[in-house]
């Protein structure tokens, strides 16, 4: 199992914000501003508001489209065919059986059988528990936002944080923070 790779779906190997804007637009928001990350600002929303879109969109059949994020497929791919690393997804999309298995079908349509096993939490809900059993494994752990990154410094993990405009000021000596999948890889083997 030293070839497990731990991984966030939104942000590290789907391009979420992106989708997600699309579908925003055709329901008529337009947002302030594409420069901000946080939803509720982005599109002047309220907190309620936000969560509620969000999870309108997460259990979508648009979630099952989500394009890759950057260089996600070739670099994914290349570890799992050349270097034998199997990923496990870890994502707060949503407990809904459809948007499970619309987001299953993506990651598998886009990364094949490099994707070992998809665990959906609740929507925006905290990683802890999802994580707690990889403590202390020393796995490779992917994320974007930076809270889930500093948990798994604290469970023991090897984490990359994927650099966005939102998590660019976030400073963890533990964190290796990567701008592409090419960096993961190099970094990696």
């Amino acid at each position: 199992m030293s070839n497990v790779i731990l991984t966030d779906a939104d942000g590290v190997l789907l391009n979420w914000e992106y989708a997600f804007d699309c579908w925003m637009e055709a329901r008529g928001f337009e947002p302030a501003s594409k420069n901000i990350y946080d939803v509720t600002k982005r599109y002047n929303i309220d907190l309620e508001q936000k969560w509620l879109l969000v999870r309108a969109f997460n259990e979508s059949a648009s979630i099952g489209f989500l394009p890759p994020l950057r260089d996600a497929i070739h670099y994914v791919r290349k570890l799992h065919e050349e270097h034998g690393y199997i990923f496990k997804v870890i994502t707060s999309l949503s407990t809904d059986k459809h948007a499970v298995r619309l987001r299953t079908k993506n990651l598998s349509k886009l990364f094949g059988t490099a994707i070992d096993d998809v665990i959906c939490i609740d929507t925006g809900a905290d990683k802890d528990e999802a994580l707690e059993p990889y403590r202390d494994s020393g796995y490779v752990w992917i994320e974007d936002k930076p809270e889930n990154a500093d948990l798994g410094v604290r469970l023991g993990l090897d984490v990359y944080m994927m650099e966005h405009e939102h998590n660019m000021h976030h400073e963890n000596e533990d964190i290796k923070v990567v701008k592409n999948w090419k960096e993961i890889y190099e970094m990696i083997t």
